[in-house]
């Protein structure tokens, strides 16, 4: 998970990279990157996590920013910035991890 969701981020760079340089990209796209490069950051520091507890929060928020990312990819594609095939995998990977750490979460939080 660690590689993945690192590299999930990059390839929300890459993406953001080729979409020109508008106002509505520059902010889109700045929130996704700070969303997408989030996901990676706070799963490494639940991985460090010093207490069930903090492990818990951190994968909480790895879930928030993997859908958050989702909702800035999909307004790319309804404000008509991108194509919705360009974005598809990324969307469907976001989802994917919005799922794992959904189940993860729940069931570090039974086993708390």
């Amino acid at each position: 998970m660690k590689k993945r969701t690192k590299q999930f981020g990059l390839d929300i760079i890459l993406l953001i990279e080729t979409l020109g340089n508008s106002l509505a990209v520059r902010i889109i796209g700045g929130q996704l990157v700070r969303a997408a490069t989030s996901v990676g950051a706070n799963y490494r520091a639940a991985c460090r996590g010093r207490s069930k507890r903090e492990f818990i929060a951190k994968l909480g928020i790895v879930e928030e920013e993997a859908d958050e990312s989702a909702y800035w990819m999909e307004m790319l594609v309804d404000a008509r910035i991108t194509s919705e095939t360009k974005v598809r995998r990324l969307i469907n990977e976001a989802n994917e991890l919005v799922a794992i750490t959904a189940a993860s979460y729940m069931t570090a939080k039974r086993s708390h």
